[in-house]
């Protein structure tokens, strides 16, 4: 990894990371497998959020930013400068934090919390919650001898050792094989628990040993307890995700990256075998995602700024059977340091610079499509060799994009019963012939999505 200045290797650092899916947990537990990335909203308009739009949709969790005392500062990433685990950070205090919680469990959607263990802070002051603190001091907390020896920076991805025990960006990397601190991590992950959270993404886990998240996991009052862990994948790299899919989930960042490139430069019709197809993750421990709130920011995969590719790129993912998806749901930037809108207040959707993805109603709507034609494998493949395909998930739902710059108009072939259906993506109805057929014209750069789930508009 290049030198770089700290706020910018910081804006990148949870790139670097990936998540692990384990083999227990193949993706997040029930019918519902959608998550929310609630990125930088308050726990107020979190839980508001849950009540008006995430339960009543179909989303199955929210990922709520990180809940730790940390650094103070404008940007969003010093919320992943940790300097105490009080629920004490910019976006709300304990309170504010449980009242979420049960608000969010009350409207059906699990809680799954992003949380920072691979290291603390870079420098030393007054945090967010009040605690004092320097670079390897952390009153109450950890002293030096909590930390790894090496205290030069991470600086070649070919050694293990160099990246499990050296400093992410200059951060204090935490000594993960030493007793008092997986014991203090744990108990930091149990006291979430205790608070009602469902889960865990646990940042910068590329740069903890496997054997000792395993180890701080076992030592959960929930072990079961849902897991993404952020292991980004570099070909050649000593340490892979592989290594960590039997603690939980791990993010399959290749599945980003290679849907930007298809939808920019090459043709839709080659994602008819994505994912295992490709050479990732088994579909059973893969996270997947378009965009994070560090790949939006760093250019490596498709954002809210790409207009139609981007919002046809989560239909396709949230249609498309691989991996468990988080729909990332930021805010505007031109400066890629620049912390949340109102300090993380969201007092409505697409105000104050708000993007709130996860509410597009392209996007909203495939929720409960994804929830329909859970367990049904692709079928019906259709493609016109280019840049338009279509494809059925069993008999219960059929999707179409037309990613091509002009409109298209065929009859397509489904195993759907007949019936009218609602295509979801504009509120208009298509009939089903007892063939299975119907035919229909989609625009350009537009899709079409039925599923037994809603019959009419």
């Amino acid at each position: 990894m290049a030198r770089r200045t700290l706020a910018t290797a910081l804006a990148l650092s949870a790139a670097v990371f990936v998540m692990t899916p384990s083999i227990a947990e193949a993706s997040p537990p029930g019918i519902k497998d959608v998550t929310a990335v609630l990125f930088e909203w308050k726990y107020a308009s979190v839980a508001r959020e849950c009540a008006n739009t995430l339960g009543p949709a179909g989303f199955g969790y929210v990922q709520v930013s990180p809940p730790a005392e940390h650094i103070q500062g404008s940007q969003w990433w010093t919320s992943y400068q940790p300097v105490s685990y009080k629920i004490a950070g910019r976006l709300g205090d304990r309170t504010a934090f449980q009242d979420m919680v049960n608000t969010c469990h009350a409207a059906g959607v699990k809680v799954v919390v992003d949380t920072v263990v691979n290291h603390m802070s870079a420098g030393s002051g007054t945090g967010t919650g009040g605690s004092s603190y320097t670079k390897y001091d952390y009153p109450g907390l950890y002293s030096v001898h909590d930390f790894d020896d090496c205290t030069s920076q991470v600086s070649d991805y070919q050694d293990r050792w160099n990246v499990q025990h050296c400093e992410l960006v200059g951060l204090a990397d935490l000594d993960t094989g030493e007793e008092y601190v997986r014991k203090t991590i744990a108990g930091y992950m149990n006291d979430l628990l205790s608070l009602g959270v469902d889960g865990f993404r646990i940042d910068a886990a590329k740069h903890i040993d496997s054997a000792d998240l395993a180890n701080i996991k076992s030592r959960l009052t929930n072990p079961g307890a849902y897991w993404k862990q952020e292991v980004i994948y570099g070909a050649g790299e000593a340490v892979q995700p592989t290594e960590y899919t039997g603690n939980g989930d791990v993010q399959e960042f290749r599945y980003a990256y290679d849907l930007k490139r298809v939808f920019d430069n090459e043709r839709l019709a080659y994602l008819k075998n994505y994912g295992e197809g490709w050479g990732y993750l088994s579909s059973s421990v893969a996270g997947v995602f378009v965009d994070n709130h560090d790949t939006e920011r760093n250019g490596s995969t498709l954002n809210y700024k790409d207009g139609a590719d981007y919002t046809l790129a989560n239909v396709f993912m949230l249609a498309y059977p691989y991996g468990a998806p988080d729909i990332n749901s930021g805010y505007e930037w031109s400066d890629a340091d620049a912390g949340p809108p109102n300090g993380g207040t969201v007092d409505a959707c697409w105000q104050d610079g708000w993007k709130c993805q996860h509410a597009w109603p392209e996007v909203k709507s495939m929720v409960a499509f994804r929830n329909a034609t859970r367990g049904q494998s692709v079928t019906d493949w259709w493609d016109n060799g280019y840049q338009a395909i279509a494809f059925g998930r069993g008999g219960k739902g059929y999707v179409a994009i037309n990613h091509e710059s002009f409109s298209l108009s065929r009859t397509f072939q489904t195993s759907l019963p007949a019936g009218t259906y609602c295509n979801v993506q504009n509120n208009t109805t298509v009939t089903v012939n007892s063939s299975g057929q119907f035919t229909a014209t989609l625009g350009a750069n537009t899709a079409l999505a039925v599923h037994a789930g809603k019959s009419g508009c």
